[in-house]
């Protein structure tokens, strides 16, 4: 039991390690977008429901080379800044799945045909999700009290001194990493350590077996459990790659790259503390239902009789490639990270480990009475 503990608890930290300089990098970002970008241009952007807002969103997404986890505060800071759900949660499935990295590995390694099924994949499912979020979405289509904090800022900017660029920064990054990052680190912990567990209990024999088997029942087990996995695109493009040269079906790649790019736990669990039950719902469910029949019409109708071909010269200048566009973190930043994370995640923790401590001394003192 202990070592089963042990191991949760190691791939949890070895997950967040991975993640943690993008979030923290995220962090940043977000606060930085909260106070530059004016209230009236954004809400002009993407607080609507136009089907053009929600291609800007999936656009600017596929630029950003930002895993699911460091989706997370970008799409909180769009949502609480005036953006509507659908938007948001095209920005939020886009970033993940498809980046410049990711489609350069996946040309390479994959091949053409099955990158770019993936590619189109990549780009219709986010527009997919925007649509119904924004028709589906209801009280959730917006965040509560967004219009009210908006306009106490249009108050603000229009009474007060017109503030530099320095200053409206510094001012973004006191409220991310004063308000956004222990919100948002509250959750991502507990999930880390969850996606952890899974990935422990879950025998890597049975995900081998499964992969291996291109029918529907196949598929949609391998859609539901990178649903929940912790899947980096460009991390896992090789083992997929792998996997398929072995004999795999070419519909898993698209399947496990789409649902386990675009979702995970900690991302899913952030989501439905912040944004709702319904948008969890909304957003896990197409994105699962998507890349099924994304992975199903690859399997049975765009690429029936499959036959992968290794070219190792290929794959070694495509992988170097590619390598010179990511942006590697070393190992003492990724700790240092996950530590700063954690310690968001403690702030949060304080106010129920003092009602805690309130309750036992209560406790106590009506014992002692």
């Amino acid at each position: 039991m202990l070592i089963f503990i042990k191991k949760t608890i190691m791939s949890g930290l070895s997950i967040l390690n991975g993640a943690s300089p993008w979030i923290v990098m995220s962090y940043i970002l977000a606060g930085v977008l909260h106070e530059v970008l004016s209230p009236d241009r954004f809400q002009k952007m993407l607080g609507n429901k136009k089907v053009s807002s929600i291609l800007k969103s999936t656009v600017s997404g596929m630029l950003l080379p930002i895993c699911s986890c460091g989706t997370i505060p970008l799409g909180i800071s769009l949502y609480y800044s005036g953006a509507y759900l659908g938007p948001v949660l095209a920005f939020m499935t886009a970033t993940p799945i498809i980046n410049p990295i990711a489609v350069i590995l996946s040309f390479g390694l994959l091949g053409s045909k099955v990158a770019t099924i993936y590619l189109i994949a990549g780009f219709v499912v986010p527009l997919v999700i925007g649509i119904i979020g924004n028709v589906f979405g209801g009280p959730e289509i917006k965040a509560p009290g967004v219009e009210e904090h908006i306009q106490a800022r249009m108050i603000e900017l229009e009474e007060g001194e017109k503030r530099s660029l320095s200053q409206k920064i510094k001012e973004g990054l006191k409220w991310s990493y004063g308000d956004l990052s222990v919100t948002v680190s509250k959750y991502v912990i507990p999930g880390m350590l969850l996606a952890g567990f899974m990935l422990t209990a879950i025998p890597q024999s049975y995900i081998q077996g499964y992969l291996g088997d291109p029918d529907l029942i196949s598929l949609g087990s391998i859609a539901v459990l990178a649903a929940i996995m912790y899947v980096c695109a460009v991390g896992h493009i090789p083992f997929i790659a792998a996997l398929i040269a072995s004999g795999a079906a070419p519909g898993v790649a698209v399947t496990f790259l789409m649902a386990g790019a675009a979702t995970n736990l900690p991302e899913l669990i952030s989501m439905y503390k912040i944004m709702g039950k319904r948008t969890v719902i909304i957003y896990s469910s197409v994105v699962v239902m998507t890349s099924l029949g994304f992975g199903y019409m690859t399997n049975k109708l765009l690429m029936p009789g499959f036959e992968p071909v290794i070219n190792f010269d290929r794959t070694t200048s495509t992988i170097n490639a590619a390598n010179k566009l990511i942006l590697a973190s070393p190992e003492p930043v990724k700790y240092i990270c996950s530590f700063i994370i954690f310690l968001f995640f403690l702030k949060a923790m304080k106010p129920n480990v003092d009602k805690f401590k309130r309750m036992i001394s209560e406790k106590n003192r009506k014992k002692a009475a």
